[in-house]
């Protein structure tokens, strides 16, 4: 099913079903999974490690780079869907809470094209 067809709900069911079939809630501590994030996280970089921010943008236009692209960020999301199960955080309150600090801390009018108050654009 496609993300427009998919609730957070369904793949933290499907996350937790898949860990806890194998009894791997044992092993799932939050500090163990927030390892594993960073983990996937580096393995995800090292397919952008010596390529331009130009070429990065390609990415997409080869199948299997993007296959291997796809599988590692998913790996990051499973292990970030497996630590909200076991901290029974809602993903979208917290994303909605988060967004609003950032649209205080990173007003559109004063950052719109910009990475900071002070580039110059």
């Amino acid at each position: 099913m496609p993300d427009s067809q998919t609730t957070l709900a369904q793949l933290k069911q499907q996350v937790d079903d898949f860990v806890d079939c194998r009894d791997w809630h044992q092993f799932h501590s939050p500090k163990n999974l927030a390892m594993s994030i960073a983990i996937e996280t580096a393995e995800l970089m090292e397919h952008f490690q010596w390529i331009s921010t130009d070429e990065s943008r390609h990415v997409a236009d080869s199948p299997e780079r993007l296959a291997d692209v796809e599988e590692e960020l998913a790996d990051v999301l499973c292990y970030a869907l497996a630590l909200a199960n076991e901290l029974g955080i809602d993903l979208s309150d917290a994303i909605r809470r988060k967004m609003a600090k950032n649209e205080q801390k990173y007003p559109a009018e004063q950052y719109r094209g910009r990475f900071g108050p002070d580039d110059p654009g």
